[in-house]
């Protein structure tokens, strides 16, 4: 069965790899690191090391067991790219996507350098999304990066945005989210801050969706910019170039 999510732009996670490394201001107060170490704590056996990166071979068929179609983010426990996972068990979970062509797959990295130097090696089906996160002004080159992966859709995900991104270059990119930090010691999210986002992709018609303004009690704050949800996001259409069809 699917890990169903509460992330509000996806449906399923699927986890072949945990744990991570912190590598730039938007890890700071990481939820992945968090949730974890509860689970640790708790003794599920899949956290037994806690957020340290870990492989889960176990795991890697799970979609093709999923017969419903659905929107699934890879790896919301950690970093696909992150230097200790082996380009070898990367191409695995590739083949994976490239065979599930009834879902739609959804990657975020912060680690954008390594992504581009491997692309190549790798089998970008339709049904495969790629994103970059960049939290601040600092890290736009992500953008310039992601630019030269042959992925169908490209994505960008301002969250946590803890600092105005400035002009931004939306050229080739599909979409955009934003959303501001959530838990302990959480930083503010600035509406003007959104709002140049906001406007730049109006400009662009890049595709905007406001994921949520955060804070302690993000529940209660809400996702609502401007009086209403922003929730547009690329046209869904897993098997319009499936060879294959899910299980019965």
């Amino acid at each position: 069965m699917a890990l169903k999510s509460k992330i509000e732009w996806t449906e399923n996670t699927w986890n072949p790899v945990t744990g991570c490394t912190k590598i730039s201001d938007g890890c700071q107060n990481c939820y992945a690191y968090r949730m974890a170490k509860r689970l640790q704590g708790m003794g599920n056996r899949k956290y037994v090391n806690g957020f340290k990166v870990t492989l889960h071979k176990n795991c890697l068929t799970e979609p093709l067991n999923w017969n419903k179609p659905s929107l699934i983010f890879v790896n919301s426990m950690s970093d696909l790219f992150h230097e200790e996972v082996p380009i070898g068990f990367i191409k695995q979970v590739f083949d994976i996507m490239n065979q599930a062509t009834w879902h739609t797959f959804q990657i975020l990295t912060k680690r954008a350098e390594r992504l581009v130097s491997i692309s190549e090696q790798l089998n970008w089906s339709p049904n495969i999304w790629q994103g970059v996160t960049v939290e601040s002004e600092k890290y736009k080159s992500r953008i310039e990066l992601l630019k030269r992966v042959p992925a169908r859709i490209k994505f960008v995900s301002f969250e946590p945005l803890i600092g105005d991104v400035g002009s931004v270059n939306l050229s080739s990119i599909d979409w955009v989210i934003v959303g501001g930090e959530s838990g302990f010691n959480c930083r503010k999210i600035e509406e003007d801050w959104i709002l140049n986002i906001k406007n730049q992709c109006e400009q662009q018609k890049v595709y905007f969706y406001f994921k949520q303004w955060g804070g302690t009690n993000k529940k209660k704050n809400g996702r609502k910019l401007l009086g209403k949800t922003w929730d547009d996001m690329p046209e869904i259409n897993p098997t319009e170039h499936a060879n294959i069809k899910p299980p019965r």
